[in-house]
């Protein structure tokens, strides 16, 4: 039995999202939802979460249906709240009353600790405002979940507690997914959406299996349109030529045949489907100013540790040279972000134990891209961190998946992943020869991910793997080299 039905959705913004939509969600369903930024995902979760509407088509609920979102941030209205009365703020007053045990088991099942239940919501780190919203979504114990974006802002070890977490759910209660993290939708989907302005393609596969179907499609469907239009090029060539003869010999059933073979090719040439093409959501790019120094930061060993001065981690003697593309891993709470802000200190001014080159110039971006809160709006922060031209301006924005209308708006208008893929165009405009990356795959999509994997620390366990040439982790309070990162994913991710 189905939850919901979708039939022939669409949804217009300046341009389509998608059309055409026909989709079916049944019990225990996990379906991942996947596109690229800005192409529709978290639209179509608001519109199956009934909180938004499309442009067509219709939407059928099973009668009594239960459904629950978690978006990607938390309401305004939940930011002065405590952790704790924003998840009970979910149930209604009266299982608010009577049930609120409900919200301590919940809690306790995603094991958030007691210190923090009580912290106001706007003073949580992104990945506890994550779970904070996962737990909203889950404690009404709906029939169908829908999560935008779960694993962004979260650890390895968060996410691990993610993935039992869901798999544990009633088997009935289906869950709609839409994610940039391949190998979370691998390990929890069963269903795969590729969303897309038109066709959407639904596979009863996990993503990677997914993909691999959908691109084989794609290339079937592109090598018969090809040849389709190869036998519309050799009918109109046919009915050229007994045109001409028809003319010269005034035969009027050579005519009536080339009419024949013209309207022959206009028929195959208008059922012609040419094969599907990706648009770029912006290209990713970065750029370096170049040095001579073979090492661009040496660190002594020393001590990193919280601000009120409780150790962390110890480190021994390291070197980071030109070309080194370094994953940094450890479980949550470990020092991963104090030992980043750490080495940007210390490249800003002066540290003992940590050095860097002389002709070194630091590239920073954290987790929550706040460097972006500096400027007003995309031009803004284009035109005052770069001398380019106004013309130059536009087009590397456009580039980077800013349409025009949106240069000028507000930055805080922007998508998640637009955010990101500004913030490392103002990166590549500045031209480090170092970049210091806390979670740079957050908000980026697929194919963004795939780009800077081209380009270049990370928790997606596909991007390290494909980007790491040296592999830091944080263990036993100690910071230590490894030359496999496998087992130290399967450690986090089981907590």
């Amino acid at each position: 039995m189905s939850l919901i039905t979708l039939k022939d959705l669409s949804l217009a913004r300046s341009a389509p999202l998608f059309a055409g939509l026909d989709l079916a969600i049944a019990k225990g369903d996990r379906l991942g939802l996947v596109a690229a930024n800005g192409r529709g995902k978290s639209s179509l979760l608001r519109i199956l979460a009934g909180t938004e509407e499309a442009s067509g088509g219709t939407l059928t609920r099973s009668r009594g249906l239960v459904t629950a979102f978690a978006p990607q941030d938390p309401p305004a209205r939940l930011l002065p709240m405590s952790l704790y009365d924003a998840v009970l703020d979910a149930l209604d007053a009266e299982a608010a009353e009577t049930e609120s045990w409900r919200v301590d088991v919940l809690l306790d099942d995603l094991m958030i600790e007691e210190s923090l239940r009580n912290r106001a919501v706007d003073s949580l780190s992104g990945g506890w405002q994550r779970t904070l919203l996962l737990a909203r979504a889950a404690v009404i114990e709906p029939d169908l979940l829908l999560l935008d974006e779960p694993t962004n802002h979260l650890d390895l070890e968060r996410i691990g507690l993610l993935e039992r977490f869901l798999a544990n759910l009633p088997r009935d209660c289906a869950v709609v997914a839409a994610s940039h993290d391949r190998a979370f939708l691998d390990d929890v989907s069963t269903r795969t959406l590729f969303l897309r302005p038109a066709e959407s393609a639904d596979f009863a596969l996990p993503y990677s299996r997914a993909l691999q179907a959908l691109e084989e499609r794609d290339a079937a469907r592109s090598r018969q349109f090809e040849n389709e239009m190869r036998k519309v090029k050799a009918l109109r060539q046919q009915a050229a030529k007994l045109k001409n003869i028809g003319i010269n010999s005034g035969s009027d059933l050579l005519v009536v045949k080339t009419k024949q073979l013209s309207e022959r090719a206009d028929r195959l040439e208008e059922q012609a489907k040419p094969g599907h093409k990706e648009h770029s959501a912006g290209t990713i790019r970065l750029a370096s100013s170049g040095t001579h120094a073979k090492a661009l930061v040496s660190i002594k060993e020393t001590s990193v540790a919280t601000p009120d001065g409780r150790q962390l981690f110890r480190t021994g003697p390291l070197w980071i040279e030109k070309g080194d593309r370094i994953a940094l891993l450890g479980a949550n709470g470990s020092g991963k972000t104090r030992f980043v802000t750490r080495l940007r200190a210390a490249l800003d001014g002066a540290d003992p134990d940590i050095r860097g080159a002389a002709t070194l110039t630091v590239g920073y971006s954290d987790q929550g891209l706040s460097q972006l809160d500096a400027w007003r709006t995309p031009w803004d922060a284009v035109k005052r961190s770069s001398d380019l031209g106004d013309q130059t301006a536009r087009t590397v924005l456009a580039g980077a998946g800013i349409a025009s209308e949106a240069q000028t708006a507000p930055t805080a208008r922007l998508s998640g992943g637009q955010r990101a893929r500004l913030a490392m165009l103002l990166l590549r405009l500045a031209e480090p020869n170092f970049y210091l990356l806390d979670e740079p795959t957050n908000h980026l999509d697929i194919e963004g991910q795939d780009m800077l994997e081209g380009e270049l620390v990370s928790h997606d366990r596909a991007f390290v793997r494909a980007v790491a040439t040296r592999i830091w982790v944080i263990t036993g309070k100690k910071l230590v080299e490894v030359d496999d990162p496998g087992p130290v994913f399967d450690r986090l991710m089981a907590g």
